[in-house]
C-alpha cells in the first residue's frame, strides 16, 4: 500500500466508515508504517473536533438514495480492471514497481470519498439537509436555475382577477420555458391543470401540474420557440385525452 491508499483510509477510519477487510488492511499498514501515523491521529483529531458538543443528527429521508444515483451515474471504467486488492503485490507502491490502480480502482476511491464526506455531514449535523435539497431538486426548479442564469433569459407576468399572479420564464438558447404561479386555486379532486405552448392558432400540450398553497413551479414539457404564448387550462387528471384543450385558458401569457 502506498501513502497515497493509506491517506484515503485513514479518513474513512476516522468517520468509522471502513469496511471489514479495508479496515484489516488499514491496521495492517499503520503496523508496518509507523511513520504513518500522524495522519491517523490528525483524522481522528480533526472528526472529534468537527463532532464536539453537536448533537447526532439523523440523516434526512432519501439522502442515502440519491447519493447512491449520483454514485451510479460516474463511469466506472473497463470491467477488465480489478476493484479489489488481494492481499500482497496488490498493496505495493508505485515505487516497488506495481502498476497503479486502474479505473475501476479510482472510481472505487470517488465512492469512497463521496460516502465519507457525507458521513461526516451528517455526523457532525452540518449542512445534511442543504445536501439533501442539492440532491433531491425538482427538475422545474433546476430549469428554472439554468434559464436564470443564460444571457438571454425573460419573463413576463400576469395577475388574474382573483389577485393570483403567474410568471412564465424562458431563454432562448436554454430552450426552456417555467412556469411559476403565486396564489393560484386548487381544482377539484379529478382535475388537474394543464400547460399549452400556443404556437400561432395551435395548442401544443406541455404537461400537467398542481400547486401547493397557491404555488407551484412547472417546467413545460417540449421546446419552447420564439413568439409562443405560454396558457393553462384546467383539464381532467392526467390531462386531455384528445390533446387539445377543452376549456377555455385560465391564464394566458404572451412572451412576444
Amino acid at each position: 500500500m502506498n501513502e497515497k491508499d493509506f491517506t484515503e483510509l485513514a479518513a474513512g477510519a476516522a468517520l468509522h466508515a471502513l469496511s471489514a477487510d479495508d479496515e484489516r488492511r488499514y491496521r495492517r499498514a499503520l503496523a508496518e508504517h509507523p511513520e504513518w501515523a500522524a495522519q491517523d491521529d490528525a483524522d481522528a483529531d480533526t472528526a472529534a473536533l468537527l463532532a464536539d458538543g453537536v448533537a447526532p443528527v439523523a440523516p434526512p429521508a432519501g439522502i442515502r438514495a440519491a447519493l447512491l444515483a449520483q454514485i451510479a451515474q460516474t463511469p466506472q471504467g473497463s470491467a477488465s480492471a480489478s476493484a479489489s486488492e488481494p492481499d500482497g503485490s496488490a498493496d505495493e507502491s508505485p515505487a516497488s514497481g506495481a502498476a497503479s490502480p486502474g479505473p475501476a480502482r479510482r472510481w472505487t476511491r470517488l465512492a469512497f470519498a463521496l460516502a465519507a464526506c457525507l458521513a461526516l455531514l451528517v455526523g457532525v449535523g452540518i449542512g445534511a439537509v442543504a445536501l439533501n435539497d442539492q440532491l433531491n431538486r425538482p427538475v422545474s426548479v433546476v430549469a428554472l436555475q439554468e434559464i436564470e442564469s443564460a444571457g438571454d433569459a425573460q419573463k413576463a407576468t400576469v395577475e388574474l382577477d382573483d389577485g393570483a399572479t403567474a410568471t412564465a420564464h424562458w431563454s432562448g438558447s436554454v430552450g426552456k420555458a417555467v412556469l411559476v404561479t403565486d396564489g393560484l386555486p386548487e381544482v377539484a379532486d379529478g382535475k388537474t391543470y394543464e400547460l399549452w405552448f400556443v404556437r400561432g392558432e395551435d395548442p401544443i400540450a406541455a404537461g400537467v401540474f398542481d400547486v401547493d398553497g397557491g404555488e407551484a413551479t412547472a417546467l413545460l414539457e417540449g421546446e419552447m420557440q420564439a413568439g409562443d404564448a405560454i396558457a393553462v387550462t384546467v383539464e381532467q387528471e392526467g390531462g386531455s385525452p384528445s390533446g387539445l384543450p377543452t376549456t377555455d385558458p385560465v391564464i394566458v401569457i404572451p412572451t412576444a
